[in-house]
């Protein structure tokens, strides 16, 4: 499997606004914020902080990957490994991803992130900007 990097971590943070101000003065840019989740960047790299009620996706990390095949070939042996993952989920940006469980229960993402024309990912985050549902029950 060939990760790309560490792409985003998503916390849980009760307060919002709250959370985007104390991440801001922390240095990170703000990208995108509604009442229930916000997404920062530093560089390439992104903090989405959930509210509780969010009920898209929980806490989780998410690798990156710059190759579609790749991102499906992990898919696939992932599955055939034993591991369980969520179905691939397409975004209206253009990213891709799926969602997994380590061996301690802590939920991961494999997200496939294609290049813009100037050879930098695409903004935010799939999970951030429309991510595939992510229960506990999963």
């Amino acid at each position: 499997m060939n990760i790309k990097r560490l792409g985003h971590v998503a916390i849980c943070v009760e307060d919002i606004p709250k959370a985007v101000a104390f991440y801001q003065h922390l240095g990170l840019e703000l990208a995108w914020q509604d009442t229930d989740w916000a997404y920062l960047k530093a560089g390439n790299d992104g903090l989405a902080l959930l509210h509780p009620s969010y009920d898209q996706a929980g806490p989780h990390f998410g690798f990156v990957f710059d190759d579609r095949a790749e991102m499906e070939t992990a898919f696939d042996q992932l599955k055939a490994d034993g591991i369980h993952v969520t179905e691939i989920h397409e975004h209206r940006d253009g990213t891709a991803s799926f969602y997994g469980r380590d061996l301690d229960n802590n939920w991961f993402e494999y997200l496939y992130e294609p290049a813009t024309p100037a050879g930098k990912s695409v903004g935010a985050s799939a999970s951030a900007s429309e991510p595939a549902a992510v229960t506990a029950n999963v």
